[in-house]
């Protein structure tokens, strides 16, 4: 079974979500693929004072996520500000054409950069089925935490949306890769680039195999990228390096 997913790497205007929201269209569109994931906070900027863009579930943002994924028929993802009950929340959106809308709350939250000041965590996992395959939705800072993002044979591939900053660039590509290695997955990946008032992005966007190689990298333009996952060859390659056999067991708490 065969699936195709676009990273969209892209810069954005800050805190303009309409004028983000015009110019992703197209961007949106031309993406040749099954599901098109895009960056964190990919209509704002990533924001650290939330109420000046938050959003409720009717805002534009999800509404012309919805639009894009009906009219030209792919998955949506990625992360967006919303207000909820009088908090905030960073949260990923998975939007497929049929106009259901499964969501992610970021777990863990940036505390080195006031991230866990301002916002409210999720206290869930969430793997969405899509065409066949199971997505495990992760936000930018989750790619650090190995225990939340393990997989225990209840997703096919993870999707991931950031904004990296460029002094940890390193870190970003390795954890990409090790994610995807240790849990014997595919691996979507997509980061900004651009800068805003807090700080410089050099993307460095990547769809990972199940191997840990980088079938298509986004470098540090602002691009779109697309591959194609194939589940027998993963399958193929899992019944002959079990490692999934041999993990630790443990219960999440």
């Amino acid at each position: 079974m065969k699936i195709k997913v676009a990273i969209c790497q892209v810069d954005m205007e800050w805190e303009k979500t309409s004028l983000n929201i015009e110019r992703l269209g197209p961007i949106v569109a031309g993406a040749d693929a099954d599901i098109v994931v895009l960056p964190e906070m990919f209509a704002t900027g990533f924001k650290l004072k939330p109420s000046i863009v938050a959003e409720t579930e009717d805002g534009l943002v999800l509404s012309s996520m919805k639009r894009w994924a009906q009219v030209y028929q792919k998955a949506i993802v990625g992360s967006v500000v919303i207000s909820e009950d009088g908090v905030y929340r960073n949260r990923m959106y998975f939007v497929k054409p049929s106009g259901e809308v499964t969501h992610y709350d970021k777990h863990h939250l940036f505390r080195p950069g006031g991230e866990a000041r301002d916002y409210k965590p999720g206290d869930r996992r969430v793997i969405v089925e899509y065409k066949g395959w199971r997505f495990l939705l992760l936000v930018c800072y989750d790619m650090r935490f190995p225990v939340w993002s393990r997989n225990r044979g209840d997703y096919d591939a993870i999707l991931c949306s950031a904004s990296w900053a460029d002094d940890r660039r390193d870190v970003w590509c390795t954890l990409l890769r090790a994610r995807a290695i240790e849990n014997q997955c595919y691996l979507a990946g997509v980061n900004r680039v651009g800068k805003d008032p807090d700080g410089n992005y050099v993307g460095e966007s990547a769809i990972i195999d199940f191997e840990g190689h980088t079938i298509a990298d986004a470098g540090t333009v602002e691009c779109t990228r697309v591959a194609e996952w194939d589940s027998d060859l993963q399958e193929d390659y899992k019944q002959r390096f079990p490692a999934w056999l041999d993990a630790d067991k443990f219960t999440l708490e």
